[in-house]
């Protein structure tokens, strides 16, 4: 491969995390992820940073594609921004907008490769269908968190233990093995499914005529089983067009019901075509079942995984993979499981009864919605619990919105005239509280900060504070950016990552109309650092058990969490177009919903007032959540930490 050029300075900074095991340095596998999708793609777009904690003599070229110019740099020197995140991290040329979190930085450079070389399919098919590919954030996705975090995690526990013997598959790897042996539904999938039944027609009359090849190759049954599937995944990844077949299948193959239709196999992870999750799980399982291959148990270890181990032999037919791989490394090879005198599987210890017995403990089936919220709303009274709402602080307070530049202004936005006055409420009201709450030096964070409409005024409004936004979807952030730019904000920095990414220090920490279960992670995000919040939630409805929250938080034993989830669902029954009665039910669970966060939140430290946004009108979704931790230590970062700009 050619030399890489001299690197640009105008180039993105990308830094990837390195670890020291007994005083040697490693490649934790999200680096190593990375790495092999810079390679795959042939990316040489950014500037590449390896972070170390700690200086180390030991060099970790091998371990590198040979094209990749890379340097060497000290956590403690990274730009502050990046500091605040977890790696991977992109910085981008301004130095202002950092992309963090293993899928969003994938998904950047896939879309950076496509930008520079819009020919590249294969890179371009990643992304999967409608480029949906790992954009759920893993705070709410299973699959994303799978892919995402817990394969990643379970095999990088498995290889930094390398004396234990304990031969258990990880849960998350027998998941993946579920999932692999499920049929697929892609969409548009009807005339595959059509091609697969008329190859299967003709093959059975080809056997009955005996014209069979008795003398086959061992591989050839195999290759006629899923030959389709892998055929139509493998065209899909051609640099060059590839025609689409002009013959019409006969009329019995037509007439066949969809219901009847054979179902296509997995070929890779998601279903039919190569993807960014591909990419993501390939050095995870190759390490993996390197180190199977090293235990005396290994042909039993994967006699358990078959369609595992059939996936990753089919990853290897990609074009690009091997290249890809062999520049990290990663030397792929096909694993060979002897499967005589293997003992056969009890139902009760397949891989899939495994798997729905683990998650059945963390899984609460959801109970359909019957009868409306008074007869909770009564248990919840006579138990003495009522919404109660703190009376607002400061209700005629108002931003000078005539004397603020237009692009503070959200009149200046693609929103109807009435829905930006509303907008100018809402901001009157958080704006208010946390101008109320900052001080000099302070930091504040826009959590979901969409295009920016709080944060760039908080930016506005408080020079003296550091203001950074963080938001999951690549576009807002983008025009919030612009936005701040045309402005002239020097104080402000933009995070595109999901929540558990950003690990930085702040005081306080801000989020208008944090949907469903949002709010209760911005919350948490702000209880763990310590730092005061103003929160307006949103679609109340959308409220679930999910990984790292379940409800009701503190109304238990009070009720159940069916009762919890109708007083969600009545909590969006607030729009203006309702009876006034409707509403003021709405309204009424609105507030309980909330006391119920505020109580857990005041049995870890913090003093938390559930509040009306004035005037009422602004939104349907008025509440305002305001918290201060008691303890005033969480909220005193030291002056080193701060007085470095987040944006360098």
């Amino acid at each position: 491969m050619k030399q890489q050029p001299e690197v640009n300075q105008q180039q993105p900074s990308l830094y990837l995390e390195v670890y020291c095991q007994n005083e040697e340095p490693c490649l934790p596998l999200h680096t190593s992820i990375v790495l092999f999708l810079l390679s795959y793609c042939e990316c040489k777009l950014f500037k590449v940073y390896l972070v170390f904690n700690k200086p180390s003599s030991e060099s970790l070229r091998s371990q590198l594609p040979e094209s990749l110019n890379a340097s060497d740099i000290q956590s403690a020197a990274l730009p502050q921004l990046v500091r605040g995140c977890r790696l991977p991290a992109v910085l981008d040329e301004t130095r202002r907008l950092c992309r963090a979190g293993l899928a969003v930085v994938l998904r950047h450079i896939i879309n950076k490769t496509i930008v520079a070389d819009p020919s590249r399919n294969d890179v371009q098919a990643l992304l999967g269908f409608k480029k949906t590919c790992l954009k759920a954030c893993a705070e709410v996705s299973r699959w994303t968190r799978l892919c995402e975090i817990d394969i990643p995690s379970a095999v990088e526990e498995h290889l930094q233990n390398p004396t234990n013997e304990d031969h258990q598959v990880p849960l998350s790897v027998l998941t993946l093995e579920r999932r692999l042996a499920e049929p697929v539904k892609v969409h548009n999938d009807d005339k595959i499914r059509r091609r697969k039944l008329q190859e299967q027609r003709r093959d059975e009359s080809t056997e009955s005529q005996g014209n069979l090849d008795s003398e086959s190759k061992p591989g050839q049954s195999s290759q006629a089983c899923d030959g389709l599937e892998l055929r139509a995944a493998l065209a899909k990844l051609s640099v060059d067009s590839v025609p689409a077949l002009t013959t019409r299948e006969n009329s019995e193959i037509r007439k066949v019901k969809t219901a009847d239709l054979p179902p296509l196999e997995h070929v890779f992870a998601e279903g039919l075509y190569f993807t960014l999750t591909d990419v993501v799980l390939l050095p995870c399982i190759y390490q993996y079942l390197v180190r199977c291959s090293l235990q005396a148990r290994a042909a039993w270890m994967l006699h358990r995984l078959p369609h595992l181990v059939r996936w990753y032999s089919r990853v290897q037919e990609v074009p690009g993979v091997l290249r890809a791989a062999k520049a990290c490394g990663l030397l792929l090879s096909i694993p060979q499981v002897p499967m005589s005198a293997l003992p056969a599987l009890s139902a009760e210890a397949s891989p899939t009864n495994l798997v729905v017995q683990e998650e059945g403990q963390d899984m609460t089936p959801q109970v359909p919605f019957v009868g409306g919220p008074r007869p909770t709303m009564t248990k919840l009274k006579e138990n003495g619990i009522e919404a109660v709402f703190t009376p607002h602080p400061c209700p005629s307070w108002t931003l000078p919105w005539d004397s603020l530049p237009g692009a503070i202004n959200p009149t200046e936005g693609k929103m109807s005239n009435i829905r930006a006055v509303r907008k100018m409420q809402q901001l009157n009201n958080l704006v208010a509280m946390v101008t109320e709450l900052a001080r000099p030096g302070y930091t504040i964070v826009d959590f979901c900060s969409g295009t920016g409409h709080v944060g760039i005024v908080v930016a506005h409004m408080l020079p003296d504070c550091q203001v950074i936004l963080i938001e999951n979807k690549e576009e807002s952030l983008v025009r919030a950016q612009n936005r701040s730019a045309e402005l002239g904000l020097e104080n402000i920095g933009f995070i595109q990552a999901n929540l558990d990414y950003f690990t930085g220090p702040f005081h306080i920490g801000v989020a208008l109309h944090a949907c469903g279960v949002a709010t209760d992670m911005v919350m948490e995000h702000c209880i763990q650092a310590g730092a005061a919040f103003v929160i307006s939630p949103c679609c109340y409805g959308f409220i679930q058990n999910a990984v790292k929250f379940t409800f009701p938080k503190r109304f238990v034993p009070a009720y159940s969490i069916s009762e919890h989830m109708i007083l969600c669902r009545f909590a969006d029954q607030t729009a203006v177009q309702l009876p006034p009665d409707r509403r003021l039910i709405g309204k009424q669970c609105m507030g309980l919903v909330d006391m119920d966060r505020s109580w857990a939140a005041e049995t870890r430290g913090y003093s938390v007032q559930v509040m009306t946004m004035e005037p009422e009108s602004c939104s349907p979704k008025n509440n305002m959540l305001v918290g201060r931790p008691l303890q005033k230590s969480g909220l005193e970062v030291t002056t080193s930490q701060l007085e470095e700009p987040v944006y360098n």
